[in-house]
């Protein structure tokens, strides 16, 4: 990670700049609370990732953070986490430490964030307390805190050797799996596998799909997120050519689905097929990247600055901004801001095209950051509308095939 400055893009006025807020107060629309509450503990890493978009993409705005969270702001995060769960009468809310590398931090501050929401918060608010890791350094002491404090665990891991060293490697080249799968080791097969909450996968569709789903499975994981290489019409993702309607992403991940659907006992929950199948019979989703529902997560900065998704920083220099701060301003005040309303106002924030489309329930125009055009901002289809209306429809044909033969059999 080089921190030298760059200049900043220019870019157009667009969706959801001028969205009129005032105006959807008067129709009668009001948002929802906050639940999940990520603090950016650290703001540096310890690999350089090939693929990272915090540090490789647009928005270098990491280099102007402080490197760990401060005392006093992470208190007054705590305490405006506390003040929300209260305004809003939260009976749970999700804390997740993040990063750059959240380890990096180090336990005290760690422990004094979660101890201090549990303690701050009302009685019959239940904090649920996640962290997501690189896994560099998962070690016992780490294990043994996270054990204490109820923490969960999630470690990013792209699959097998070949798979995690082509890209989550150290500044000096040097891969990273030998180091994550020890300490996967350490969290899956000892007394420990209880706070494990999964594995996150960035795709690279040069990685053998199988072979990449069986790598993750070796190490029990209880769910895996498969993330979509962030990337937008200005920058699109890896083998993602704007306006093909070849599908590469969803070609891969439909050899996973099948061989996932077909096993006779599902060994872990893959999150983006379950949510799929949620959404297709009905349901509502429980993630931002597909479905309609309302977005319910607010960021703290490791400066206290309260800010949108980081995986908006694969827009644009400034994205995630908002003028708001811990320090000043109480975390509702985030509610009312036109880039946090829009990602809460569903269909209505999507493009006549999605709007149109048979799966838009069940897409819901896909991530909020691959929608981005310098042009327009957020007002497009994703980047990936091809590859998300292929895997969709086959998930459903699978589904829709086993529903109506059971229907035949009753």
């Amino acid at each position: 990670m080089s921190e030298s400055p760059e200049p900043e893009p220019t870019r157009t006025i667009g969706f959801p700049d001028l969205l009129d807020v005032d105006a959807l107060l008067a129709g009668g629309w009001r948002p929802l609370a906050f639940q999940q509450f990520i603090l950016k503990v650290h703001s540096r890493c310890d690999l350089a990732c090939r693929h990272c978009y915090v540090y490789e993409m647009a928005d270098q705005s990491w280099r102007e953070q402080p490197r760990r969270m401060s005392e006093a702001v992470a208190d007054r995060a705590v305490e405006r986490i506390a003040e929300h769960a209260s305004r809003h009468d939260l009976g749970e809310i999700d804390v997740i430490l993040h990063g750059g590398e959240p380890l990096l931090a180090g336990p005290a501050l760690i422990s004094r964030v979660v101890r201090g929401v549990r303690g701050a918060v009302a009685t019959g608010t239940r904090v649920n307390a996640h962290i997501q890791t690189n896994g560099v350094r998962l070690d016992e002491e780490y294990l043994r805190l996270f054990e204490s404090l109820e923490i969960r665990v999630g470690v990013s891991l792209d699959g097998d050797a070949e798979g995690q060293d082509r890209h989550r490697r150290f500044a000096d080249g040097r891969g990273s799996h030998a180091l994550v799968s020890e300490s996967l080791r350490r969290l899956s097969e000892g007394p420990y596998h209880h706070l494990f909450s999964g594995l996150l996968c960035t795709i690279d569709v040069r990685n053998d799909p199988v072979d990449t789903y069986r790598a993750l499975l070796e190490f029990d994981p209880p769910a895996i997120d498969f993330l979509l290489p962030h990337g937008n019409w200005a920058q699109p993702p890896p083998f993602r050519e704007p306006g093909s309607p070849a599908t590469p992403y969803a070609d891969w991940l439909i050899q996973i689905f099948d061989l996932w659907y077909d096993s006779p006992v599902l060994q872990t929950d893959v999150r983006l097929f379950r949510e799929i199948m949620r959404l297709l019979m009905g349901g509502h989703s429980r993630a931002e990247n597909v479905g309609l529902s309302p977005v319910r997560m607010v960021v703290i900065e490791t400066d206290g600055s309260i800010e949108q998704s980081d995986s908006l920083k694969s827009a644009f220099h400034g994205a995630t901004r908002t003028p708001l701060h811990v320090l000043r301003d109480p975390l509702d005040d985030a509610l009312l801001h036109p880039a946090i309303v829009a990602r809460q106002l569903g269909e209505m924030a999507l493009h006549a095209t999605c709007r149109a489309c048979d799966l838009v329930s069940a897409c819901g125009g896909g991530q909020y950051a691959h929608r981005y055009s310098p042009a327009t901002g957020f007002a497009e289809p994703s980047v990936y509308c091809p590859d998300l209306y292929r895997l969709i429809s086959h998930i459903g044909a699978r589904c829709g095939r086993d529903v109506a033969r059971l229907r035949g059999a009753g």
